[in-house]
């Protein structure tokens, strides 16, 4: 998957990256926790899709907490929540963030057609509230579904719908 033609450079070096957190920290699977560590590390495109710095500095927080041993106890599970379908297993993530790496294709296919861009990736993340990333962002006190609201509404989002270029996220 690092080599989807699919996905734009930000996310193809976030999933490189998240690969590497997963391994690192003794996971078996990426879940989508790492896929959300790793693009807000990765993508100006994403960190500017959450409500200003004092946010982003306590998810960022968070984040490192569970990389450092808040994620332990997630290791024996496989993150599923049994909402979104599967469509493919691939191996070396959860089935979760499997279906959002292929939920985020999808979104760009219907957008312009253009690779996944990591604000793609991160509306497929946080599309199932039984994801571990939701829980990440919940527990750092994110509104979700604002946050879902600005990525739909973003500009970028809005200057595809009109057929315009690129915007911010």
């Amino acid at each position: 998957m690092d080599d989807d033609p699919r996905l734009a450079a930000e996310p193809a070096a976030a999933l490189a990256a998240a690969r590497r957190r997963a391994v690192r920290d003794g996971d078996r699977q990426i879940d989508t926790a790492h896929l959300l560590h790793s693009l807000l590390e990765q993508d100006p495109q994403v960190r500017a899709a959450f409500d200003g710095g004092p946010q982003l500095a306590r998810l960022l927080g968070y984040l490192v907490q569970r990389s450092i041993g808040y994620g332990l106890r997630w290791q024996s599970g496989v993150e599923d929540s049994g909402t979104l379908p599967v469509v493919t297993v691939v191996e070396g993530f959860s089935p979760l963030a499997a279906a959002a790496l292929e939920h985020a294709c999808v979104r760009a296919a219907r957008r312009d057609g253009a690779p996944a861009r990591g604000v793609d990736l991160l509306a497929a993340i946080v599309a199932d509230p039984q994801a571990r990333a939701v829980e990440v962002l919940t527990r750092a006190a994110v509104d979700v579904h604002a946050l879902r609201a600005r990525i739909e509404d973003g500009p970028q989002e809005r200057e595809a719908r009109a057929g315009g270029g690129e915007g911010a996220y």
